[in-house]
């Protein structure tokens, strides 16, 4: 059965390979960016700002992939409100115009404040972001399951993980943030494969579900994600530690213990 199928942020780095996926479905694709690129095929609209124009564009929609949004983890908090109102605008629209489901690409840096632990980093630990991206997406998985809850719409939240927009996204020592960095890489057929699946899966009201690949020595727990949506991941990854990997983690945690620190002490004051 053909599926209507949207897609927020359509020409990102994301957007593109899912767009390049799903257009070898039997769907019916309904693409939406800013799109400076001017793909014909994609819909120019500004979703940071409320308009019947692009929102008639969620009408009986089976699934949205939202998308859209500064992608980058160094956006400032001016950057990130307007990935929450476009946020809050898309769920508006796809109440008011009857779509079924929304996927939402949340982000690994919503539990950026645990790097430096030992814990299984699942969806049921408090949440600890570490900056104003991270502390977006996880207002954005709040809203998200308000609007479940309240009117319905089926939310299902994918906290990616690293998958570069390098051309192949293939992993390695070259990549930021280390080990930790390396260890929570996300191919981009286990990308697809898990997008897929949440778009697919039955009777899953509200989830927030990891999505790495099966790498070796992670802590980001991905077994729920297989008992939710049937993720089979089919790639992985070793990390390679570097002399330069080990004196940016070294650096990295020095950085953290003084945040730490200066908090327990402004907590006194």
């Amino acid at each position: 059965m053909t599926k209507t199928l949207l897609i927020t942020g359509a020409t990102g780095s994301i957007g593109t390979k899912l767009r390049r996926h799903f257009a070898k479905l039997d769907l019916c694709l309904r693409l939406l960016c800013l799109n400076k690129k001017r793909d014909p095929a994609v819909t120019t609209v500004d979703l940071s700002v409320y308009d019947e124009i692009w929102a008639r564009q969620f009408e009986d929609a089976d699934a949205v992939i939202h998308l859209a949004g500064d992608p980058y983890a160094t956006a400032s908090w001016a950057s990130v409100q307007l990935n929450v109102d476009l946020t809050l605008n898309v769920l508006r629209a796809a109440q008011h115009y009857g779509s079924r489901r929304i996927v939402f690409a949340s982000s690994n840096w919503v539990m950026a404040g645990y790097r430096f632990g030992t814990e299984t980093l699942t969806t049921e630990l408090p949440p600890w972001p570490t900056n104003p991206y991270g502390s977006a997406k996880l207002f954005c998985e709040r809203a998200g399951r308000e609007w479940a809850e309240r009117c319905r719409i089926s939310f299902i939240a994918l906290r990616i993980g690293y998958c570069q927009h390098l051309e192949g996204n293939q992993p390695g020592p070259h990549m930021q943030n280390g080990i930790w960095g390396q260890q929570m890489w996300l191919s981009d057929r286990d990308l697809c494969q898990g997008v897929e699946r949440a778009v697919y899966v039955d009777n899953v009201p509200f989830a927030v579900l990891n999505l790495m690949s099966n790498n070796l020595g992670m802590r980001w727990d991905i077994e729920r994600t297989r008992q939710v949506i049937g993720y089979k991941p089919q790639d992985g990854y070793i990390a390679v530690s570097t002399r330069e990997n080990d004196e940016e983690e070294r650096l990295a945690r020095l950085k953290r213990e003084v945040i730490d620190r200066l908090e327990q002490l402004t907590a006194k004051w």
